[in-house]
């Protein structure tokens, strides 16, 4: 019997996801509110159009139905560790743009990265769980900001604020769907996908 299969993992998993709905919840409902302030603050119209940003996985995806657990934990897990890069970026360029002038939007933006860090840690204590562990970080370096003027690095950064918003949604229905008892969201490779 895989470890999955096991009655104490799979409370574990239901209380990790569970937890995980809620943090989702919680860092979708900060993204949103800290939307609104990066906005004001940077002088942008809120309904400005922004490109994909690079080195970010669209949330949208067609074939969201037939993904497997795995695949639904992976993508978020790089998303999230992508979306911990770019907010560490948009707070050294926050702090070297207006220094200590908007502090509160530093410190919204710190304590979003805190919460993004916090959700890949659990998304990775989920894989932990199926036996897989989380893959390792890419040791990919940061996109330099400085080929950008500054209006392009404040539309970047909505556009990142953006995205997570989407994520935070998605990663919120992800959770939802290997918390259902069918055969199509395990987490763990049915004995006939088994090598």
């Amino acid at each position: 019997m895989a470890a999955a299969d096991s009655p104490s993992d799979a409370l574990r998993r239901r209380d990790l996801c569970s937890r995980g709905i809620r943090l989702a919840g919680k860092m979708r409902s900060d993204v949103v509110d800290l939307l609104d302030t990066y906005v004001e603050r940077q002088g942008l119209d809120a309904s400005a159009s922004v490109a994909a940003v690079e080195g970010v996985p669209a949330a949208a995806t067609e074939h969201w139905d037939e993904q497997t657990g795995t695949q639904r934990l992976l993508e978020n897990l790089a998303a999230y560790r992508a979306f911990r890069t770019l907010l560490a970026q948009m707070l050294e360029d926050q702090q070297e743009q207006l220094g200590e002038a908007d502090a509160a939007l530093g410190q919204a933006l710190a304590a979003v990265l805190l919460q993004v860090s916090a959700f890949a840690y659990h998304l990775e204590e989920l894989l932990r769980l199926e036996s897989l562990g989380p893959p390792s970080e890419e040791a990919a370096g940061p996109t330099s900001l400085s080929d950008l003027s500054l209006f392009e690095r404040k539309l970047r950064g909505l556009g990142v604020l953006r995205e997570l918003a989407q994520w935070a949604v998605r990663s919120a229905r992800d959770l939802r769907q290997l918390t259902k008892p069918s055969p199509g969201t395990s987490l763990a490779p049915s004995p006939a996908e088994s090598p």
